[in-house]
């Protein structure tokens, strides 16, 4: 099945706006023919690339699917909204954005030092995912026009949790995406070693 029938499909909600193909990102097809039909089929979800901001929607019946909108048909981006959503909880995945008020760009230093903190596995999963399937990490502190931070504990944190997945193991959502990235882009299991220098 194409990537482009996964996301276009009746059960789909209606008022989901769909990125053109042709303005995504190299990869973001395969990626989409590798998880959505695992993600429609065992958690009645889809990632979808939109041409906004990311968004997470829960369905709002019973025989559609909930929606992982990632920004602007960008490969990156859907990791990223895909490690969230291994790391909510079904009552989470019950809310818009599971139910977490977001602060936007321009956050001051205690704003962004709360951000970061709630960021450190979500961006520590998308690591893993990123390994997965060959592409370069990089933290995101996300606050271009906000009070300029120190990002190296952010780096710091996020290093030492991807590290500690090595030995307690990843969320099961989260280890099972990494398994089918691994076999859809011919990438080995991250190793301990995928880990060991600061991510940018």
């Amino acid at each position: 099945m194409q990537a482009s029938t996964l996301i276009t499909k009746p059960s789909a909600r209606g008022d989901v706006e769909v990125l053109p193909v042709v303005q995504w990102e190299a990869g973001v097809k395969e990626l989409l023919g590798c998880l959505n039909p695992w993600l429609v089929r065992d958690w009645q979800t889809h990632l979808v690339p939109g041409p906004g901001e990311p968004v997470y929607l829960p369905a709002a019946a019973a025989d559609e699917l909930h929606c992982i909108v990632f920004a602007h048909g960008y490969f990156n981006s859907a990791l990223h909204e895909l490690a969230h959503w291994c790391l909510a909880g079904a009552e989470r995945r019950l809310q818009e954005d599971y139910g977490y008020w977001y602060c936007p760009d321009g956050r001051d230093a205690r704003q962004q030092a709360a951000f970061e903190q709630v960021e450190v596995k979500p961006q520590a999963i998308e690591w893993w995912l990123a390994s997965a399937t060959g592409r370069l990490f990089r933290t995101s502190t996300d606050n271009l026009s906000g009070t300029p931070t120190d990002s190296l504990p952010f780096r710091q944190a996020v290093q030492r949790q991807a590290a500690r997945y090595v030995v307690d193991g990843l969320p099961a959502r989260a280890h099972e995406a990494v398994k089918r990235l691994c076999d859809q882009f011919e990438q080995p299991l991250p190793q301990p070693h995928c880990f060991v220098e600061l991510p940018r």
